[in-house]
């Protein structure tokens, strides 16, 4: 490990373990502080995970709340990002059962799949390139609203939340095999709407 991988994770533990320190105290400017980093991530993992956005900001506020009660069980080992959507999932399915007993996928397939996804396009780019990344964004959202919602959470934490394979196995309480499985079944599922995007 060179000198500057050793520093980066020795940083992440450092952080992560000043965060577990201030989550055990209820320390409000923390929380603050992680709202304030973590708050668009999140609301884009839950707006994926649920396909609703009212729902994702109720289940985003939830959050929030179960991490101030519960922060003293966030183990330092792990990043926060890690646990803090172990949560939110969690929280989105205890609600998709208490709304009817059915798997992570049927909620995902209600019938409100109309609705797009909110997938903003980012950068500095002119109106022209901004009007076509928007157009490529809508027509792959519109083909992640058709995947399983287990390939779909994981593409999402794969490729917009940028956690690697073990992060999201511990995420979604999965073997390591079965994350490689679902990004791979996702993305060749998803694959005509992509070759569309690139039209």
């Amino acid at each position: 490990m060179n000198a500057a991988a050793f520093y980066f994770e020795s940083s992440m533990a450092q952080e992560s373990t000043e965060i577990a320190r201030g989550l055990r105290r209820r320390d409000p400017d923390l929380l603050d502080r992680l709202i304030e980093q973590y708050q668009h991530r999140l609301l884009r993992y839950l707006i994926h995970l649920t396909g609703h956005r009212e729902l994702a900001e109720d289940l985003f506020q939830e959050t929030w709340i179960r991490v101030l009660e519960r922060g003293h069980q966030f183990n330092d080992k792990f990043a926060f990002s890690t646990w803090l959507f172990a949560v939110a999932r969690n929280l989105a399915i205890d609600h998709m059962r208490r709304k009817q007993p059915a798997s992570l996928d049927g909620l995902m397939n209600d019938d409100n799949d109309d609705a797009p996804f909110d997938v903003p396009a980012t950068g500095q780019a002119s109106a022209f390139d901004k009007t076509l990344q928007r157009e490529q964004n809508e027509q792959i959202a519109a083909g992640m609203q058709h995947l399983p919602a287990e390939y779909r959470e994981a593409l999402v934490l794969r490729f917009q939340e940028g956690m690697s394979l073990e992060e999201i196995a511990s995420v979604a309480s999965v073997p390591l095999g079965t994350v490689k499985s679902r990004i791979y079944r996702g993305l060749s599922t998803l694959e005509p709407w992509l070759k569309g995007a690139q039209l």
